[in-house]
């Protein structure tokens, strides 16, 4: 058997032990398996130097990780209206199994990760680590702001909202696993406004918490479904002018974006 249909084998073999798991009620165990698929398919599918896949079939693979993602967050989310059901799911595993003869249309509206280039070893940057005491489970921070203006600060438009301190943290992942509500109607928000993300940590050695990077969405990029968004370098940029990325490392915030209409 070839090294490319062992992994594949290796990625069905995940995806039908997460899916057992999930219809067995093992949410937790579910959960980890499903992310833990994800991020390999996402790394296949950003991959600048396999030629096992082909282009087509990368993205499809990245559709497949953005299906898992969205399944892992409906089942720690159990009240979100836009759930990404089970037996959705189950309509992938044809589609894994199959990858390299797969050619119909894949059967959700979903997008994969963006493609970022994944460093080769011996390139990998330095990343600003704080010292090991700095290392503590990160809270987050939202705030939208208006219109970007020359030489004028954003104005605040609605309370800042403390999240509670992250759940876990599994490899280059931190889960909140939080519901965030915005406080005010999106017809009522300003053209130009954007959400902001500040992630923030404490630090014991000088008592007091710190903002190690922060994200935003756009007013367009408010819809409902999975996004992915960029995470810059601090200090926090409201004005959007001189944005830094935190890294060269594919890292990014993962959200999953509910919309209310008014009843």
């Amino acid at each position: 058997m070839s090294d490319v249909n062992k992994t594949i084998q290796k990625w069905h073999a995940s995806f039908k032990k997460g899916t057992d798991f999930d219809s067995w009620g093992q949410l937790v165990e579910a959960i980890d398996e499903y992310q833990i698929l994800a991020r390999q398919l996402q790394k296949e599918a950003q991959s600048t130097n396999s030629s096992d896949f082909t282009e087509e079939q990368k993205k499809t693979l990245g559709k497949i990780a953005t299906c898992l993602e969205m399944r892992g967050t409906s089942l720690q989310c159990t009240q979100s209206k836009e759930e990404f059901k089970l037996e959705d799911l189950k309509k992938l595993e044809s589609i894994i199994k199959n990858i390299l003869t797969f050619n119909k249309e894949f059967p959700f509206d979903v997008q994969p990760v963006p493609l970022r280039k994944i460093l080769a070893p011996g390139e990998e940057e330095n990343l600003e680590l704080e010292e090991e005491e700095d290392a503590a489970a990160g809270a987050g921070a939202t705030e939208a702001f208006p219109p970007r203006a020359p030489d004028v600060n954003g104005v605040d438009l609605n309370p800042v909202q403390d999240t509670p301190v992250a759940t876990r943290k599994e490899d280059t992942y931190i889960h909140f696993s939080v519901d965030v509500e915005i406080q005010r109607h999106l017809e009522k928000l300003p053209k130009g406004a954007a959400i902001f993300f500040e992630f923030k940590h404490y630090k014991p050695k000088k008592r007091f918490t710190s903002t190690k990077c922060f994200a935003f969405m756009e007013m367009d990029e408010i819809k409902p479904g999975p996004i992915v968004i960029e995470l810059y370098r601090k200090p926090t940029d409201y004005r959007r002018k001189k944005l830094q990325l935190l890294t060269k490392k594919p890292l990014y915030l993962h959200l999953h974006q509910t919309l209310h209409k008014d009843s």
